[in-house]
């Protein structure tokens, strides 16, 4: 049998660029469903086409970490920068998140005067700067080598950044804005919902600064779908679609690979699936019991996909904010995403929309067929008319096609029920995964391990592991 030299188990941000960097190599990737991306994928349903998440991409531009790999892997994408990164609506309120400060500043000190937005908002975003200027970023656990340069990388960040990185997102709001509104915390939670999976309850000053600095960077849609993305970083790969691995067993010098239509061998294995789910690949009890070891993250996405049959045009991203919480799901607000008018594929039947929010893995896997349906009518319900409620040009026969998903549905198409892993808080910092394990030529990547979420968190894991990989 052929000893291949990387397997990559999954075509997610993490596998897909991986994979791109070392084309050079005897590289295989297994991707279970049709469509390339995971989460981030693009499908098509009644003939259209639609992103099966409300993804931005960010990051693609010069010294910044995603523009970097596309670089190494030689390819140029097909996007156009969005001229506002995301329109948020919350009651009467507009405020375009764009990338020039002194624009931004304006609409902030509208919606929520204070005398000290400018230092907060300065200050966010100097961070930022400040973390994406870093070059040495390192994070990876179980050799003396992995903690030591994992130590120099902390050393080099509290030099950079000092008492931000153990001081709360809470007390640095309140110290720096005084007593903002409830409307003002919602706002800049929202936010951080879509960048961190998480609000500033719990989260570092630094940690703040990434989730809400993200606009400052250039935002781009990207024609063709997210999908296109990675079918153009896998273009020179060995792979091998609708192909499910079953088994992975761990041999002397390399791994068995068992899928539902062939078995493989390798040096290295990349798990680009998500950390909770992987223990059920192993048969070896050492390798079930560290992936045992990380506790499941029960958030997911409850996402809406229609097409709108209207001329008029919009922006590629909006958020709303509501006064209430959305039926089963845990957020007031949820993100659109919009294709572009002249975006010959998305835009073909109509324009493409999509919308999502957060939701509980668990609710959605627990209850039966019947009551599923019945809350999954509910909860689109819900964000249909909130939806129309805001754009008021748009009447509700202008929306066709329309369908919707659950944590059951990923799990169905890409194999896991949550979207993304736990976000890095001051509490759990030390116990985040790492992309090496503790078992030679077995590594993960992607949004359950560090860095965490969206392409420039991933790429910062990328970055690492492809380092580990090559020395």
């Amino acid at each position: 049998m052929k000893l291949h030299d990387l397997a990559i188990v999954g075509s997610g941000m993490g596998g897909s660029m991986l994979a791109s960097l070392n084309k050079e190599k005897d590289v295989v990737l297994f991707e279970k469903d049709k469509n390339l991306g995971g989460c981030a994928s693009t499908f098509k349903r009644f003939g259209s086409y639609y992103n099966a998440g409300a993804t931005t991409f960010v990051g693609y531009e010069d010294k910044h970490i995603v523009k970097e790999i596309f670089d190494k892997a030689l390819y140029i994408p097909d996007i156009l920068e969005s001229s506002v990164a995301i329109r948020v609506l919350q009651k009467d309120k507009i405020i375009d998140r764009v990338r020039d400060f002194e624009h931004f500043l304006e609409q902030i000190n509208r919606a929520f005067p204070n005398k000290n937005n400018r230092e907060f908002w300065q200050k966010i975003k100097e961070l930022d700067e400040r973390f994406w200027s870093l070059k040495k970023l390192y994070y990876a656990k179980y050799s003396l080598g992995s903690y030591i340069k994992s130590l120099n990388s902390f050393m080099v960040l509290l030099y950079k950044f000092k008492i931000d990185i153990f001081k709360s997102a809470k007390s640095f709001i309140k110290e720096v804005l005084g007593e903002i509104s409830k409307e003002y915390k919602e706002f800049i939670d929202a936010q951080l919902l879509i960048t961190l999976q998480t609000t500033s309850k719990d989260i570092s000053v630094l940690s703040l600064a990434l989730g809400l600095a993200y606009p400052f960077h250039k935002v781009f849609y990207v024609n063709g779908g997210m999908g296109s993305l990675f079918e153009n970083l896998l273009k020179d790969i060995n792979l091998k679609r609708k192909e499910q691995i079953l088994k992975i067993i761990k041999e002397e010098d390399s791994y068995r690979v068992i899928s539902d239509k062939d078995e493989y061998l390798s040096k290295n294995i990349v798990l680009n699936s998500s950390i909770y789910n992987c223990s059920e690949l192993f048969d070896n009890k050492k390798i079930r019991n560290y992936y045992q070891d990380f506790h499941f993250s029960n958030q997911s996405a409850f996402v809406i996909n229609f097409n709108l049959n209207c001329n008029e045009e919009f922006f590629h991203h909006y958020q709303i904010i509501l006064d209430k919480e959305i039926p089963n799901s845990i957020s007031k607000s949820f993100f659109i995403s919009i294709s572009d008018k002249n975006d010959k594929k998305m835009s073909n039947k109509g324009l493409s929309v999509t919308i999502s929010t957060h939701s509980k893995a668990s609710f959605w896997e627990n209850i039966n067929t019947q009551e599923y349906e019945k809350q999954k009518n509910i909860t689109q319900e819900f964000i249909i008319n909130a939806f129309l409620e805001h754009f008021e040009t748009i009447k509700k026969e202008d929306i066709i096609n329309i369908s919707s998903a659950t944590a059951k549905t990923f799990k169905r198409y890409i194999n896991r029920s949550n979207c993304g892993g736990r976000p890095i808080t001051l509490s759990n910092i030390l116990q985040i995964p790492s992309c090496k394990t503790p078992f030679k030529g077995l590594y993960n990547i992607g949004d359950t391990v560090f860095a965490g979420q969206g392409w420039p968190g991933v790429a910062i894991g990328v970055k690492i592991l492809n380092e580990e990989i090559n020395g």
